[in-house]
């Protein structure tokens, strides 16, 4: 019977534990599984929980559970911390080690097995992956990205129409979403908008800096005509001038936000209208309530998936989802190399899906699902603003 180690790294997701629990149920009946706390900060420290029965059971209870329930984090691994880690993983008389996680996640465990190799450890390695802003490379789209995207989109829909009874009162909110480098989640949330006075009726990404001028003009034509504008901004947006806002920095990684407060202040000096920004926060990763049934279906597999190749003896891979298009949304789960995930970088929105979001949300239908719908108008007879 062998041993297998698995952790949880990096920001949690609404269906992390689906990654989880599926592994779980895949191994527990022929393989000894020892799990990792707190992601690699445990696994430098050795810190263990050894898979017993209760243990096992209690995993796979989470599997509908926000959050990771191992405990996550961020971690940096210095050389010495994962001399650290590998020396606690052969204390373990571990064989294999799988973690959960995205761009980070991965590259430290690519490094872990470099290590490993340097040491004569026979050490395998898979890495699930799971990331909300849908950056990793590697896989057409990753674990977590759909609930959040899901999410935003209803929020975006809802917000946009309380804004709306209050345009007598205030006029613009905009609404930061999470999104480093990546803009995935912040064009999602134009996902149901069907009527012109919905918004969002301005969109800023981080593969685009952000124009004074332009977002001027637009939200000054959306005040015009519909009495009320919703901006949606990611967190690593910057201005055509400017750098990315960062809040505090916490062991040498910068945290994010801020860009919607520029732009509340930037607006009432130039429009002198009543503006309100507000962050979608952490609801976005964590929110039960709006996850996307293929979602947790497509974490769970991941988690299936990753088991049976433990199995088979793959190393040094990452389980991708990749899609089949020839028949309507149909998928391929392949392995794809740590390496070339780690080369890949951070995926962006490409240029395609930035200059037609109507092409983009195609893409996105069968992740969030069908049972996502637009209101009726928000006006009574004003079905001219309706999309065709």
């Amino acid at each position: 019977m062998r041993k297998i180690a698995i952790g949880q790294a990096g920001g949690p997701t609404a269906v992390i534990n689906a990654t989880l629990a599926g592994f779980v149920k895949e191994m527990m009946n022929d393989h000894s599984l020892t799990f990792i706390r707190n992601g690699y900060d445990g696994l430098a420290h050795g810190e263990f929980i050894d898979g017993d029965q209760a243990m096992l059971e209690w995993v796979i209870q989470n599997n509908h559970v926000p959050g990771a329930c191992l405990g996550s984090g961020r971690y940096p691994l210095s050389e010495q911390n994962i001399t650290n880690c590998i020396k606690h993983l052969k204390e373990i008389g571990a064989e294999a080690l799988v973690i959960i996680g995205g761009n980070g996640t991965m590259e430290a465990l690519r490094k872990i097995e470099a290590g490993a190799a340097r040491a004569g450890y026979d050490l395998q390695v898979i890495g699930l992956p799971k990331t909300v802003d849908n950056d990793l490379g590697g896989t057409d789209h990753a674990p977590g990205f759909a609930s959040a995207a899901r999410y935003v989109a209803q929020a975006t829909l809802d917000i946009g129409r309380d804004l709306h009874s209050m345009r007598n009162f205030e006029q613009v909110r905009i609404l930061e979403t999470m999104g480093r480098n990546a803009g995935w989640l912040a064009s999602a949330s134009g996902y149901l908008r069907k009527y012109e006075e919905d918004g969002p009726h301005f969109i800023a990404i981080p593969e685009r800096p952000m124009k004074r001028d332009e977002l001027l003009d637009s939200i000054d034509i959306a005040i015009r005509r519909h009495g009320c504008a919703t901006i949606v901004v990611s967190e690593g947006v910057r201005w055509s001038e400017g750098n990315q806002v960062e809040r505090e920095v916490i062991n040498g990684r910068p945290v994010l936000g801020g860009i919607s407060n520029e732009i509340e202040s930037f607006l009432k000096k130039e429009l002198k209208i009543m503006a309100r920004f507000e962050l979608l926060g952490m609801n976005q990763r964590s929110s039960s309530a709006t996850v996307s049934r293929i979602d947790y279906k497509e974490s769970f597999l991941v988690g299936v998936t990753g088991g049976k190749w433990i199995r088979e003896g793959k190393t040094g891979i990452m389980v991708s989802l990749q899609r089949n298009g020839q028949f309507g949304y149909n998928l391929n789960i392949i392995p794809v190399g740590l390496k070339e995930v780690v080369q890949a970088g951070e995926r962006r929105m490409p240029d395609h899906f930035i200059d037609d979001l109507d092409t983009y949300y195609q893409w996105l239908r069968p992740l969030i699902g069908d049972d996502l719908v637009s209101y009726p108008s928000p006006t009574p007879r004003r079905d001219i603003y309706a999309k065709e």
